[in-house]
């Protein structure tokens, strides 16, 4: 059905597509949004020159953009004139996983520059986004030398800058809030990155339908110009120290970015525009923009929610035996997430022989016993593993994982961005899916739609989470209502939220093997709807959940996927008030930095009838001691307005249930 829609809307973009002849080619094209507010300007004759207006406002102009081969062609061609073909279009998804709507369309708006026979870039215009591509049509392979764009912003430009030291990185950034200008130059970011042009224009720059190509990062040039920069090609690495078994050291590069196929189509590269906070937290272009699903069958594929071992060291409380990384201690996890409907438990890192031996488990652990004990509780078992083993030997371990009857698999240590790594992520993902295992890449780059090609890939981290709090305060309210603007546009995230134990900023301490969060209680569970992974983590110890069993019971009925998302309220890095639908159940989760707010929200989302609202909230004295919380519930109806009042670095969650 889906393929027939494609083929329909795309049958009548090609009618309505024109062309111009270069002869008549004016020095500048516009090409408009469907809603006429989005406004892209194309120079073709002027390097690919291009700008962008929101509304008749500035928001970025780009200038040039092109490909060069390593041998010095150019991609377009100095001098060619460009033949012109317009049209319109849908960008229609019915996501196998749905992360944020079980079905989208977006109309566009499309040009495509053709010059000559070998060589188009597609510009497509979005209510809600740009997006352009290039398209090479050649009969030998390429190697590109570099991939060359520059973008230029108004004066007066903001940017969250996610600062990176190296292009071998785990994209676990923090979004510093500072002025374009001031960023000197030679410094460069990772994607997504957020800038914010006068008007609180905002304008997100990432990349969509990334594969067999290196990931993109911004380099500042000068003033309020920002260009390209990309990973080389690796051909040799070697350990960092000589020892290490996850990190390494780059010995040595290719001199060009990407050995590609002649005739292909590059990865997106996409622009939200918007001046409202909400409509940017609600973006899904990154996978509208995605390849088709390549699996033929995918109903195997479970999302669920996690109980994780290593946030909380195994330091279990009350029970029998001694804790650790054991079976006994794992027969605990198991009995706990059958108890709350949990779907998995993650066996993290220690359970192997040793992080490079992942075919043989500790003495201390009897997997055969744990993986027989979950299946008769109906909890799966998901193990972790170190990329370097794993990389050339996807086939032999990953089979006998499934021999085993492991459902998935946690990836760690990736840390470079370059095509090779691309290019492993896509074997890892396929060679997974043909033994029916979920993926979790951590240690990793951000999504940019591999997770449209191969669904199994439910989750990544590339951000910095939760786990942060066992040596640092990085993970604080504000940095967290900072995600979902930008981290989170570029696809699902292994935050790993649900800590117990919670303090405000005064009574803040770093402890490894007993970690506190920043922020409230309440924080942490609204997390389980404004924050959006397929692969949902409950990072604490299931002793700690059992002392206070109405939050793990309020948790667990919180889905990992869902058929709608509305953002209610919101403001970068300030606060965010979000509503999600599964099926006829309708949930809500605000969170707020370290000033306490107040909404008053409406609830016209919800469908007619009366519903029961169950609500997770701050208790009155969260501002001084932050596991403060209350439960309720109350009768409501569409149309009635909830008072919602968060402590500093406080949350609110409900889950509306219709009463039949």
């Amino acid at each position: 059905m889906r393929t027939f829609r494609k083929f329909v809307a795309v049958f009548i973009a090609a009618l309505m597509w024109g062309v111009i002849n270069p002869d008549k080619l004016a020095a500048q094209q516009k090409l408009s949004s469907p809603d006429g507010r989005l406004v892209l300007q194309i120079e073709p004759n002027k390097a690919l020159s291009f700008s962008v207006t929101y509304d008749g406002k500035p928001a970025f102009s780009a200038d040039p953009a092109g490909l060069e081969l390593l041998q010095g062609q150019l991609f377009p061609a100095k001098g060619t004139k460009p033949k012109i073909v317009t049209g319109s279009g849908i960008t229609e998804t019915t996501p196998v996983v749905p992360v944020k709507f079980s079905h989208s369309i977006h109309p566009y708006n499309r040009m495509e520059l053709r010059y000559g026979s070998n060589f188009a870039v597609e510009f497509r215009v979005y209510n809600d986004g740009v997006a352009y591509r290039f398209h090479t049509s050649v009969r030998k392979p390429l190697k590109i030398r570099k991939e060359d764009f520059s973008l230029d912003f108004p004066e007066g430009t903001g940017v969250h800058f996610p600062r990176e030291n190296s292009l071998y990185s785990h994209y676990e950034r923090l979004y510093q809030h500072v002025a374009a200008d001031s960023i000197p130059a030679g410094e460069f970011c990772s994607l997504p990155v957020l800038f914010t042009a006068p008007g609180k224009l905002r304008v997100l720059f990432t990349e969509a339908g990334l594969s067999d190509y290196p990931n993109a990062f911004l380099e500042k040039a000068e003033q309020v110009r920002f260009r390209a920069k990309f990973p080389e090609v690796v051909l040799a690495t070697s350990p960092k120290n000589g020892t290490s078994d996850r990190t390494e050291v780059i010995d040595e590069t290719a001199g060009f970015i990407a050995y590609s196929e002649g005739t292909r189509s590059f990865p997106w590269r996409l622009f939200v525009v918007t001046d409202d906070d909400r409509k940017l937290a609600e973006n899904d272009l990154v996978n509208g923009l995605s390849d088709d699903c390549r699996l033929e069958e995918t109903a195997w594929i479970r999302p669920g929610k996690v109980a994780w071992d290593w946030y909380n060291s195994n330091n279990l409380t009350g029970v029998n035996f001694r804790t650790g990384i054991n079976t006994d201690t794992y027969k605990y996890y198991i009995d706990f997430a059958s108890y709350y409907g949990l779907e998995y438990v993650i066996l993290d890192e220690g359970w192997s022989e040793s992080t490079t031996n992942v075919l043989k488990t500790r003495p201390e652990i009897d997997l055969p016993e744990l993986i027989s004990y979950g299946k008769s509780k109906n909890v799966g078992i998901i193990l972790w593993l170190l990329w370097h083993p794993l990389n050339g030997n996807e086939e032999k371990i990953l089979s006998t994982y499934r021999e085993w009857g492991v459902k998935g698999i946690k990836v760690d240590f990736m840390q470079r961005a370059d095509q090779g790594m691309v290019n492993s992520y896509e074997k890892i993902a396929q060679v997974a899916a043909e033994n029916h295992l979920l993926v979790d890449f951590h240690g990793s780059f951000k999504p940019a739609g591999l997770s449209g090609r191969y669904p199994n890939v439910l989750t990544y981290e590339g951000v910095a989470g939760n786990e942060n709090n066992k040596w640092s305060d990085f993970a604080s309210p504000g940095h967290n209502v900072t995600l979902p603007f930008i981290r989170m546009v570029a696809g699902p995230m292994d935050y790993t939220p649900g800590a117990m134990r919670n303090a405000q900023k005064a009574d803040f301490c770093i402890s490894f093997d007993h970690p506190e969060s920043l922020g409230t209680r309440s924080h942490q569970v609204a997390m389980y709807v404004v924050y959006e992974s397929p692969l949902q983590m409950l990072c604490d110890l299931p002793s700690l959940y059992r002392r206070e069993p109405q939050v793990p019971g309020f948790i667990s009925q919180i889905p990992v996927t869902w058929d709608e998302t509305c953002v209610l309220e919101a403001e970068v890095g300030e606060y965010i008030v979000t509503a999600r639908r599964k099926g006829d159940t309708w949930y809500l989760g605000a969170m707020t930095g370290w000033n306490p707010r107040k909404f008053s929200i409406g609830l016209n989302f919800l469908g007619e009838g009366k519903h029961k609202a169950t609500i997770f909230r701050d208790g009155p004295n969260a501002d001084k001691n932050a596991e403060d919380y209350l439960i309720e519930t109350k009768p409501v109806v569409s149309g009635d307005h909830l008072i919602l009042e968060l402590a500093p670095g406080g949350g609110w969650a409900a889950i509306f249930t219709p009463e039949k």
